[in-house]
């Protein structure tokens, strides 16, 4: 594993999180809005790893040289309402999720930073 592919991953496990994050915000608006007479169902993201030749892949970048990612497979019906604070919790969840990758994410960017730095010696 090379540092650009700590930086990939990093990317893919923040596109997740924004997902879920969506996903999240989308239950929290249908938990407000809904009525006893007239709940709405708590979606459930779904994702699955994506090799390079699916057909339901997209790449994230130009420059994508065929390494496998996640994809989005969609949202569905959860059986129970949505509810505010369950998907408040989900949010902080996924905030910190996101926050981890971050970090990884900067740390390979210095990874590579530093090798280039050691390249030029």
């Amino acid at each position: 594993m090379s540092e650009l592919d700590l930086l990939t991953v990093a990317a893919d496990g923040m596109g997740v999180q924004r997902t879920l994050l969506d996903v999240a915000a989308r239950n929290v608006a249908a938990a407000q809005a809904a009525t006893p007479q007239h709940p709405y169902p708590r979606l459930v993201a779904h994702f699955a790893a994506a090799d390079a030749d699916d057909a339901f892949f997209e790449p994230s970048g130009d420059d994508d040289d065929g390494r496998a990612g996640t994809r989005f497979l969609g949202a569905t019906p959860g059986g129970e309402a949505a509810d505010a604070l369950t998907e408040m919790i989900a949010v902080l969840d996924a905030q910190r999720a996101y926050e981890a990758n971050a970090s990884v994410f900067d740390v390979g960017k210095r990874l590579a930073e530093r090798t280039l730095d050691l390249g030029r010696l």
